[in-house]
Order: structure tokens, then sequence, then C-alpha cells
């Protein structure tokens, strides 16, 4: 079993900048892709950033680019999310992701609200 612990989450008025983080424990070596999912009230869960954790490949949302920054530790198996010039359409509930043949594991997740 793995465990995903999310971290970073809370209030920041627009424009202002949160760093998530997601931190991965248990019986697994390695971790193939690590993402960034979010789901705001009455809306379906999506994916806001990922990255390949080998080969250190990013993917971003459209609605992300340019602001949100995704990266990974280099001795562990932990993601982070560095979101700048934060828009009140961002907040939601951020959830990390580990996935990759043959298991996907979510973390419970970590608000972010935007507002004055």
């Amino acid at each position: 079993q793995v465990q995903l612990v999310e971290s970073g989450g809370g209030l920041v008025q627009p424009g202002g900048s949160l760093r998530l983080s997601c931190a991965a424990s248990g019986s697994i070596s390695s971790i193939d892709i690590m993402g960034w999912y979010r789901q705001a009230p009455g809306k379906q869960r999506e994916l806001v950033a990922s990255i390949i954790v080998t080969l250190s490949t990013t993917n971003y949302a459209d609605s992300v680019k340019g602001r949100f920054a995704i990266s990974r530790a280099n001795a562990a198996n932990a993601v982070y999310l560095q979101m700048n010039s934060l828009k009140p359409e961002d907040t939601a509930v951020y959830y990390c992701r580990a996935f990759g043949r043959g298991y996907n594991y979510w973390g419970q997740g970590t608000q972010v609200t935007v507002s004055s």
C-alpha cells in the first residue's frame, strides 16, 4: 500500500502564490508518474499538472500554463506544485496522484482558496 500526503494549501489573495507538496510513502520503490488534480464544487476532477518522474517530462492544463510549475524531489517520491498569480477560479481541493502500470493512488486532498 502507498500513502500520499499533501500539504501547503490555504487561503490566499488573488495574485498570490502557494506551494503544494506531496510525499509518497509505503511499499513502492519508484513511481512512474505523479500529478496534481483539482476539483471545484459542482465540477469534475481535472488534471492540473503531471510529471513523468524518470524523465522529468511535464504536462499542464491550459488554464495554468505559465502560472503553475510541477517539480519532483531528486531523492524521494515527492512532488511539488508551485502556484503563482492565483485566480479565484483556481479555488478547489487539490489532489496528488501517483500512478503507473498496475497501480493508482490518490492523496486525501488539500484545500486551496483564492479570495480577497
